[in-house]
């Protein structure tokens, strides 16, 4: 740098600025943040022992991270000073591990062959092991969201709040949504938008904007392109028919939510989840506690003939309602992973979702296999 021109070390200087702003930027700005306070936590375990946080000068850091594991683990270093489970023990060390990676050295948690240790291994899978069952959210039925939505389009005055909340549930049951695609999380989230929508009559595309409302009501199809969701593929295609039922269907959800939208002349990148509730000026967005608080209220409005009590269901159970609707409508394994963007098979990479003769009747299909009960616990007292 020294033997450089101003001008020359200036650019230089701008340029590895940009090259660490777009690294930390590789993943979402949460995870940075997270990865960021792992490894200021372990600088201080680190100084504790009088240690550099870097070991230079260490031939075997691999005791160090078991140690660093061990009080991880017992609530000692977690930020949220209580025992945690495997997995955050897991995020801390690769966020260190990565944070060595990140400055050119050899990412300390794995061996010579690029495998993690052997007694890093063995001693997370004790503790995979010791960890209680994990709690699943379980799926929704299709009845919870047809409940909801009639509940919210039959409340006088109506509740635009309330019919948005229910049309996102709907939206989010059918496209097997993320909560992050259909909601405002704590998290970064990014549903989508007015411009990420389109309809069709037949296989003609409808601009709503233009359009009456009879002219909506003609509509036998609607489809999702992922654009900015974080988990989807760019520039896909999901699309669905009508399902034949007139609230619950997310071709008339999704006219609902765009005709809200148009009607106070938001803009194309307007977020579908966004509510304008007059005298306010600006919309007010439905967020992931609003779809929970919602589904929960339903279901204990409905009792235990669902199988389910409102603390089994999250904003989550909506997707993994969907896909059990999918299933129990004899719909295909793949199919099913394709339509929900699970990438855990090579298969997928070769099947598109955006066909339409593919998909122009699992609407239909979903509302017929949606209407299913789970084996309820021995919580849960049956007539």
């Amino acid at each position: 740098m020294d033997s450089l021109s101003p001008s020359a070390a200036n650019a230089l200087r701008t340029d590895c600025l940009l090259v660490d702003e777009a690294v930390q930027s590789g993943v979402v700005s949460a995870r940075t943040r997270t990865a960021r306070n792992h490894w200021s936590i372990w600088v201080t375990y680190c100084h504790t022992y009088h240690l550099d946080p870097l070991l230079p000068n260490c031939t075997d850091p691999i005791p160090y991270l078991q140690v660093f594991a061990q009080q991880w683990r017992s609530g000692k270093l977690a930020p949220c000073g209580n025992p945690v489970r495997r997995g955050s023990v897991d995020e801390a060390l690769r966020s260190v591990g990565q944070t060595f990676a990140s400055l050119g050295a050899h990412d300390i948690r794995f061996n010579s062959f690029g495998k993690i240790d052997f007694r890093l291994a063995r001693q997370l899978a004790f503790y995979s092991r010791s960890d209680d069952a994990p709690i699943r959210v379980k799926p929704i039925p299709i009845t919870v969201v047809q409940e909801l939505l009639s509940h919210a389009y039959a409340a006088v005055p109506p509740n635009p709040t309330l019919q948005a909340t229910a049309d996102m549930c709907c939206i989010a049951y059918f496209f097997l949504c993320r909560p992050g695609e259909y909601t405002t999380t704590t998290n970064e989230s990014t549903p989508f938008r007015l411009c990420d929508t389109q309809f069709f009559v037949g296989s003609d595309a409808i601009d709503l904007s233009t359009s009456t409302d009879a002219a909506c009501l003609l509509a036998t199809g609607c489809s999702l392109t992922y654009t900015n969701q974080k988990n989807g593929v760019r520039g896909e295609v999901i699309a669905h028919g009508v399902s034949g039922d007139p609230l619950c269907c997310a071709t008339r959800a999704l006219i609902r939510r765009c005709r809200h939208l148009l009607s106070y002349h938001a803009p194309p990148d307007t977020p579908l989840n966004m509510v304008f509730r007059p005298p306010y000026p600006s919309p007010f967005p439905v967020q992931s506690c609003n779809i929970t608080q919602a589904l929960r209220l339903v279901v204990g409005r409905l009792g235990p003939r669902l199988g389910i009590l409102p603390g089994d269901i999250s904003s989550r159970s909506l997707r993994a309602g969907g896909a059990q609707a999918l299933l129990c409508a004899g719909v295909d394994y793949a199919k099913i992973q394709l339509i929900g963007r699970w990438k855990s098979d090579t298969a997928l990479q070769y099947l598109h979702a955006a066909a339409l003769p593919a998909m122009k009747d699992y609407a239909t299909r979903m509302v017929a296999g949606g209407s299913f009960s789970v084996i309820p616990n021995q919580f849960i007292y049956m007539d």
